[in-house]
């Protein structure tokens, strides 16, 4: 198994949008975004940090996405 990726905020929205996903609203610097049949997926846009593997998984659970899909959207 390969290991987890480090993106920043911006890309992994970049691969949501890319899964279908559409951004419902921004507060702050966390974007929500939404697909239909699917859960609410947040995401920090925070300029230039990468997201922890931690989070990239959170995110993954909360979009219904495996780790093969989202190495594949980026």
């Amino acid at each position: 198994m390969t290991r987890m990726p480090r993106v920043t905020g911006k890309k992994a929205v970049s691969a949501l949008k890319a899964a279908g996903f559409i951004i419902i609203r921004v507060s702050g610097s966390h974007h929500h975004l939404y697909k239909p049949g699917s859960n609410l997926v947040t995401v920090p846009v925070h300029a230039g940090e990468t997201l922890s593997p931690v989070l990239i998984k959170s995110i993954l659970e909360q979009a219904g996405l495996t780790f093969e899909e989202f190495i594949k959207l980026l």
